[in-house]
């Protein structure tokens, strides 16, 4: 990103924002590779651009490889919050977690994480859900929870669609001679890497039984706390939440696209070095892109008892057919119907100990 997009997203994303705290997150690829300066002169820039009555936050993801003690003294000293990829214990992780030589990186990530905890900065462990850790929930949650200490987990199902004729492309990680070829959210295939649906159901059900049991409280696992959420009517994750279309993804050029998992032609809504983020936003064909998550849902979902709790989930995942043959089902719906019904019970049961002004980690008494 050169430094006049730079300057742009920033002074339009801080004009799109309301007062109070204004959250910037950073993504890539891997963007530590951009290097300490560029951090620096983008912290330089939001102090300068923000309004008087803005705090700007910073949120960046990585998979820590290049953290360091510089890294990790700025990153405290600066107050981001730090997102690092882990997959699970070593076996599990360096099964799709490899460089470029194809070996495994999980000693490189974990040398950093550790280096972001002994500096005190804010983390959290993104863990993908693919087909190699699935069949291993608790031990991956263990690890993270005891080997790690981590107090804050979230787990990301890998579902990688592909069309027919590019199965070999897909499965060699999008690359030919040498080439990266461009994803795209088409085709009713899934490459091997791709978690199944029931599969990832189980997983999850397997560690929420740990975590009610003995971790509420003090261990927080986004799909539990955003299922929690959506007891009181309250969808923080754009995935489980009715509508969406408000997450939009800046490329280094500066091109907006609708988001970050449709980040090719056919999603390009313009440039910030052009149009503001306000504009883009509200383009007819972007309000659509968001309504639709509600609109095209199938009879299934709108007739399903954990609507309420899933909302169909991401339209990057609906390209499964219902059984009457609708369109539109989410690949993931077998395992998300699962663990939704096993864990209504236990949410409500929560939901009504905050309601009475007790904290939701009693829910684990009676579980004692």
């Amino acid at each position: 990103m050169s430094h006049a997009s730079l300057e742009a997203f920033l002074r339009r994303y801080l004009d799109s924002q309301p007062d109070g705290e204004v959250i910037i997150g950073w993504q890539g690829g891997e963007p530590t590779l951009r290097g300490l300066d560029f951090f620096r002169e983008a912290l330089r820039l939001g102090e300068e651009l923000r309004r008087p009555a803005q705090q700007v936050r910073h949120a960046i993801q990585t998979n820590a490889t290049l953290i360091d003690d510089a890294w990790g003294e700025f990153l405290a000293a600066e107050g981001f919050l730090v997102g690092v990829s882990i997959d699970g214990p070593r076996h599990l992780h360096d099964m799709y977690r490899v460089n470029k030589a194809g070996r495994g990186t999980y000693d490189q990530v974990v040398r950093g994480y550790q280096v972001l905890r002994r500096h005190g900065v804010d983390t959290n462990i993104l863990c993908t859900v693919n087909s190699a850790n699935v069949a291993h929930p608790l031990e991956v949650y263990r690890h993270f929870r005891d080997d790690l200490g981590a107090d804050f987990v979230q787990f990301i199902p890998i579902v990688e669609r592909v069309e027919e004729g590019s199965e070999e492309i897909a499965e060699a990680g999008w690359r030919s001679e040498g080439e990266y070829v461009a994803y795209r959210q088409a085709g009713a295939g899934v490459t091997s890497r791709t978690v199944d649906g029931a599969a990832y159901g189980e997983f999850l059900v397997a560690i929420f039984d740990e975590w009610v049991a003995r971790d509420v409280g003090t261990v927080f696992v986004q799909d539990f706390d955003v299922t929690l959420g959506a007891v009181f009517g309250q969808h923080s994750l754009c995935v489980r939440a009715p509508e969406c279309g408000t997450q939009l993804a800046v490329e280094h050029t500066g091109d907006v696209y609708s988001c970050d998992h449709f980040v090719e032609p056919g999603y390009l809504l313009g440039n910030i070095n052009e149009e503001s983020l306000a504009e883009l936003a509200s383009r007819p064909a972007q309000v659509e892109f968001g309504r639709a998550k509600r609109t095209a849902l199938p009879a299934q979902c709108r007739e399903c008892p954990v609507r309420w709790a899933c909302n169909g989930g991401c339209p990057k995942d609906r390209f499964a057919t219902t059984v009457t043959g609708e369109p539109g089902l989410n690949y993931l719906c077998p395992g998300y119907f699962r663990f939704f019904t096993h864990v209504t019970p236990s949410m409500f049961e929560m939901a009504s100990l905050l309601r009475s002004g007790r904290p939701a980690a009693d829910v684990m008494a009676a579980r004692r």
